[in-house]
């Protein structure tokens, strides 16, 4: 594709991605679908330049106050993710002469909202929790994530893939926290790889994974994923599990339940059972009360965990929203709860970074539930033989708490209960 028509692509879909009438990545999937002669490279680069727009926006939209030319053609030209030389291909020499007046810009001479490019309520909270390490985690957030992947131990080793995908000309290396995990330089296309297609490997961050782990589902056990979605740390619950026992997968979204059915048929498990709910007081969480060795609650959340991958999150999230959220967490964990049997371990778990999604939630929970007694986090993960446990976890262990700048992973909480 000519430089100059990729570059008014480019600004297409930013104009598509900042109206947020729908996530972004379901915005980047449609136009992809809509405009099906762009070939890999153009598609990657029309991705990464929206995905890089969303992730500066405070800062781009300042900076596209100068120069000439429509905002969202600016806009794309500041997150351009393609080589600046065929960039230049599709400028003009005005506007050669702005963009290389904007990369002159020191990020000190920047004021704090074009530096973090957060909301400011949000960007509030964060300090609140960080002090000064704040601006460590949001110049993190300003990038993309790394590629994950989870190995299924139930039908392969992880060095033997790591060997595997090396021979395929994919680099990758052992995640330092996970023993499941490999993390990979790039984003190859691993839909075409023997080890995807057989089962092998599934895309999962070292969080995700980490939080599956903390489970400690064992064989023969009954083991419940309350808010499932697509699956993935039921799949790595499944492995663990050895294919034996019985893993109920519920989640009120069938839709989401149906992307799990594609990964289940590869990953070889058989003691897998997806199953959609109407509510949380479901009759199958009834009949269930008791019964149930291991609940993993990865409660529906604000997502801020993840703004790496999601940067439009931060732009759709409000105080009020998240408010709502909590409402709807506690509820969740209570019925979850009822799940669990005497000696049955609870794992509550949000991919946000908020206290009043993961810690306030817990405490709460553990007040109104006496025979729920804490585990130590910190313990718990030193125990599952993860080394730097300490390190994952709030200060005295209580509970897993990772941070994007800190451990390379999404941002993660979990909170470990076993029930008197």
């Amino acid at each position: 594709m000519h430089p100059k028509a990729l570059l008014d692509a480019c600004a297409d879909l930013v104009r598509l991605c900042l109206q947020f009438d729908h996530p972004a990545d379901a915005v980047v999937s449609r136009y992809f679908r809509e405009h099906r002669s762009l070939g890999p490279r153009e598609r990657a680069t029309l991705a990464e330049t929206a995905f890089a727009v969303l992730r500066k926006k405070l800062l781009f939209e300042q900076l596209a106050r100068s120069g000439s030319g429509p905002k969202e053609r600016k806009l794309a030209i500041l997150g351009f993710a393609g080589p600046r030389d065929f960039l230049n291909g599709a400028l003009n020499d005005t506007e050669r002469a702005w963009l290389d007046a904007c990369n002159r810009i020191q990020p000190s001479e920047l004021l704090a909202p074009h530096r973090h490019n957060l909301p400011e309520w949000m960007a509030q909270a964060l300090q609140a929790q960080l002090g000064e390490d704040f601006w460590a985690l949001a110049e993190n957030l300003q990038l993309p994530a790394p590629l994950d992947l989870r190995v299924n131990t139930f039908v392969a080793k992880r060095s033997e893939v790591q060997k595997e995908l090396a021979q395929a000309d994919i680099a990758c290396e052992p995640t330092p926290f996970s023993p499941w995990g490999l993390r990979l330089q790039g984003k190859p296309a691993l839909q075409k790889t023997d080890a995807f297609t057989r089962g092998a490997i599934e895309v999962q961050d070292e969080g995700s994974q980490l939080l599956a782990l903390l489970v400690d589902a064992h064989r023969g056990e009954m083991v419940v994923d309350f808010c499932a979605g697509a699956g993935g740390k039921t799949l790595a619950l499944g492995a663990a599990m050895r294919s034996t026992g019985r893993l109920y997968a519920f989640d009120v979204s069938a839709h989401r339940l149906e992307a799990l059915k594609p990964r289940l048929a590869r990953s070889g498990l058989s003691n897998v059972h997806p199953a959609a709910i109407a509510h949380e007081r479901d009759e199958r969480i009834k009949r269930l009360a008791g019964k149930i060795d291991r609940v993993l609650v990865d409660a529906p959340c604000s997502g801020l965990g993840t703004l790496r991958r999601n940067p439009d999150l931060k732009w759709r999230q409000t105080e009020k929203a998240v408010a709502e959220l909590t409402a709807k967490q506690t509820a969740i964990l209570d019925s979850a709860a009822r799940l669990v049997k005497s000696g049955g371990r609870l794992v509550y778990a949000t991919c946000s970074v908020l206290p009043q999604e993961n810690e306030l939630i817990a405490q709460a929970f553990s007040q109104a539930h006496p025979d729920f007694v804490p585990l130590n986090a910190a313990q718990t993960l030193t125990q599952l033989k993860v080394e730097g446990a300490e390190g994952l976890c709030t200060e005295g262990g209580d509970y897993l708490r990772l941070w994007p700048h800190r451990h390379a992973t999404d941002g993660f909480f979990a909170a470990v209960w076993v029930r008197k």
